[in-house]
């Protein structure tokens, strides 16, 4: 969803751009924001590289060991996510389905839900009082252990990380050219076939994007692996900073995890240059494959499944949870002062973040500048990286060189700003590319100075994007965890934290009323978001 908005193709934007020199107060600007983007993350390179022998920090075996489950863990919810949002996107997409729109949509709101949240839903199903595991006494069976390690971490990621494929897939799928489907099968090639050899081919570089998101997202997982004690770089990084009065050990390991996560995206950007990535829609629409009704009746049932374990369940986990400890006389403490914090934080952010990207995109829109086009690489380069090494590097600055503002709320938002900016500048591109710059040159060449300019014409026409990039900056930073957990101020708690906290300690009932609350704030914004996204 988020990629979709940023990556539009040339050839579908009508509005030809006219690149100018750009103002030198606009540059100056730009190249100021890029410093706090940067400045953090070399900062705690620098600690890690110069600021004392490698040696005896941590033991090469740990080191191999880590390594080893996070790629494991990745490989594994790339794989699962990929079969399971292709089958999606397919089936809604491609197919005569009934009903194929309403069950896109339903494929794609588990996003609604984050990782530690599914993990919450997966405890609460087992074990001797789960929901999972009572159901299955009642016919005689035993109940479901409690899931640990590696493949319950790889469940919870893949059940709530395939709606980024199934969403990357769905316009890549509809604006497929019908032609070359057609001239297979004139040449007797059979479906299967056409899929593997026509379809495939041409929604790779869309597949090998979607894969990326996940593979990221995985790697930077912290809150799933953590509460089903799966150890990673993520999990790591966090008993060493938290465990010790050391934190050598926790800053060369996010070092390590920060040039992964480069290397990953330096070999996605490197595959990208040699495969030719086709864009815009067709003329004419691909007709659908019909299917029978055996086919219907499956289809039916795995996009069933798919939505009750992804989505259902774990909300029905949830309400069981909470309805039968507060029946029990346990204790539900109320967590509006998390949500009007969580509130708080997030509008903040989405504002400063939107403040941030408007004028850097009119530099990369509107001119010509190195400077633009540096700082939007930058931007997007950081956007990739785990949200735990993030805040790492912005609490060790705060603590050797920002102390007065350490725990403090501008530290906060400054990792925010950081995480999320490319949030609201691709929005924000998509928008002034789509205003003509004719209409500001008709407001200047009227007597209005170019601010007026701007306030009068250019900014009414792109508030649509500007709300959107805002909108989806707020709804992340609501349930962003591990950056909030290192820098919030003393006694801060958001609904992620209080989520994390209250698992962690075993109050599943508390946990799972601050879940829900989450989940209901943001189920419909993020739903409008991505019906707007699927079928517009």
């Amino acid at each position: 969803m988020t990629t979709a908005t940023s990556q539009v193709p040339s050839s579908a934007l009508l509005v030809p751009e006219r690149k100018q020199r750009a103002p030198a107060g606009l540059v100056a600007f730009t190249a100021l924001m890029v410093l706090p983007l940067v400045f953090p993350l070399a900062y705690l390179l620098w600690n890690a590289a110069f600021g004392g022998p490698w040696v005896g920090v941590l033991p090469a075996g740990r080191l191999a060991e880590l390594g080893l489950n996070t790629f494991l863990l990745v490989v594994t919810v790339v794989a699962g996510a990929t079969v399971i949002g292709l089958a999606t996107a397919w089936l809604t997409s491609r197919t005569s389905l009934a009903g194929r729109r309403l069950w896109s949509t339903l494929a794609a709101l588990p996003l609604v839900i984050p990782s530690y949240v599914g993990a919450l839903a997966l405890l609460g199903a087992t074990g001797q009082e789960g929901m999972v595991s009572e159901l299955l006494a009642s016919l005689g069976l035993g109940p479901i252990p409690i899931p640990r390690g590696f493949w319950a971490a790889a469940l919870a990621l893949t059940l709530f990380t395939y709606p980024y494929v199934h969403l990357t897939l769905v316009p890549a799928l509809r604006s497929l050219d019908p032609s070359l489907d057609e001239i297979a099968r004139g040449l007797g090639a059979g479906r299967r076939r056409r899929f593997r050899t026509v379809t495939l081919p041409q929604i790779a570089p869309a597949l090998r994007n979607a894969g990326l998101l996940v593979a990221l997202y995985t790697m930077a997982d912290f809150g799933a692996v953590s509460l089903l004690r799966y150890d990673t770089f993520t999990r790591a990084i966090f008993l060493q900073y938290a465990g010790r009065l050391d934190r050598r050990p926790a800053t060369v390991l996010a070092a390590i995890l920060m040039v992964m996560a480069l290397a990953v995206l330096w070999g996605e950007r490197k595959s990208r240059r040699r495969m030719e990535i086709t864009g815009g829609r067709t003329v004419r629409p691909q007709p659908l494959v019909v299917l029978g009704r055996g086919a219907k009746i499956g289809a039916h049932l795995f996009l069933g499944t798919i939505c009750l374990f992804s989505m259902v369940l774990p909300v029905a986990i949830l309400i069981r949870w909470w309805v039968r400890g507060s029946l029990a006389g346990r204790e539900t403490v109320a967590v509006w002062s998390e949500l009007g914090r969580s509130l708080t934080v997030s509008a903040l952010a989405a504002l400063l973040i939107v403040m941030v990207a408007l004028p850097m995109a009119v530099l990369t829109v509107r001119y010509r500048s190195r400077v633009g086009q540096a700082a939007e690489t930058v931007a997007w380069t950081v956007y990739a990286l785990p949200h735990i090494t993030v805040g790492l590097a912005v609490l060790l600055t705060g603590v050797s060189l920002l102390l007065p503002l350490y725990q403090s709320l501008p530290l906060l938002l400054l990792a925010y700003l950081m995480m999320f900016l490319p949030q609201a500048l691709g929005p924000a591109q998509v928008a002034l590319r789509k205003v003509s710059p004719s209409l500001e040159e008709v407001s200047r060449s009227l007597g209005r100075p170019p601010i007026a300019t701007a306030l009068k014409v250019t900014l009414p026409l792109i508030a649509k994007g500007l709300l959107a990039g805002g909108g989806l900056v707020f709804l992340t930073t609501m349930k962003e965890l591990p950056a909030t957990l290192l820098l919030r101020p003393t006694e801060f708690e958001t609904l992620a934290v209080r989520i994390w906290s209250t698992t962690s300690e075993g109050f599943y009932t508390r946990a799972s009323f601050a879940a829900l609350v989450l989940i209901a704030v943001s189920a419909v914004p993020l739903h409008l978001l991505i019906t707007r996204d699927l079928h517009d």
